[in-house]
């Protein structure tokens, strides 16, 4: 079957869809110890990347502050200085610091650049519910922060499950479903549908044949974000990924911009 949409010919044609100024809501920074990046993760390869995808912008997390607090955000502070206007940045919340967190936040408030937090239970080995996240989930509520959150099926520290129960005592705060609980997709499809302040995000889910159909059909575009794991993987492939999905162009500048302009408040 032909794809219609003008937004897909214009890939083709060009590498990119000139009409979609595509930003990623889930990308990463830096050197990472689980990989060999070979200048793949620095800002300037970065951006090469973006620009053949047509991708204006990356919100991303730096990897060094992932596994450890006090590293890795001054890195990403410097490059969000030098070009504003394409990258943007997630503070990482690390639970097994619990007597750094406090510090950490008001570093955060002074952070220029960074606009939400960054949650990964799954590889930091504590529960969405755990007390030790409490003050960074009561924060993000209290300032009505994003939250992009590592999710994946049937996992015991941010499973779906869990996201519901977050998402209900933090009203106020907006929870992006990074990975879109893989896997688990009833589920994670009717925590989205249920609560108001949670979205899907598409990075790995991307590849899944006929998941961005359901997650339009059943949850709605306008609360689905486009993501990558930026430099992980090209965004070239995911973002075709979307143009090829069986959605109408309205749907792909949801998914590809609008809702990320939307919630960063870049509208």
């Amino acid at each position: 079957m032909s794809n219609p949409s003008q937004l897909w010919q214009q890939y083709l044609a060009h590498g990119k869809a000139e009409a979609v100024p595509v930003i990623s809501a889930h990308a990463h920074y830096g050197p990472y110890m689980g990989i060999y990046f070979p200048g793949r993760g620095e800002a300037d390869s970065m951006l090469k990347m973006m620009d053949r995808a047509g991708m204006v912008r990356a919100v991303c997390a730096p990897h060094a502050a992932l596994i450890e607090p006090s590293r890795g955000h001054a890195l990403l502070a410097e490059v969000i200085s030098t070009h504003p206007n394409r990258f943007a940045g997630y503070w990482c919340i690390n639970p097994n610091y619990p007597s750094a967190l406090e510090a950490s936040l008001e570093e955060f408030a002074r952070s220029p650049g960074f606009v939400g937090l960054k949650l990964l239970s799954d590889y930091h080995r504590q529960p969405i519910t755990s007390p030790n996240y409490a003050p960074a989930l009561e924060y993000a509520d209290e300032h009505e922060l994003p939250v992009l959150m590592h999710t994946w099926g049937h996992s015991p520290f941010d499973g779906p499950a869990l996201w519901s129960e977050v998402a209900a005592r933090h009203p106020r705060a907006t929870f992006l479903m990074g990975h879109s609980g893989y896997g688990e997709w009833d589920l994670a499809l009717d925590v989205a549908r249920r609560h108001d302040n949670v979205y899907l995000e598409l990075c790995a889910a991307y590849h899944v044949n006929g998941i961005i159909e359901r997650m339009v059909r059943q949850v709605g575009s306008q609360k689905v974000l486009y993501g990558e794991d930026l430099p992980w993987f090209d965004p070239q492939y995911a973002i075709g990924c979307v143009l090829c999905a069986r959605i109408s162009d309205e749907d792909r500048h949801n998914i590809l911009h609008r809702n990320a302009e939307r919630l960063f408040g870049w509208g």
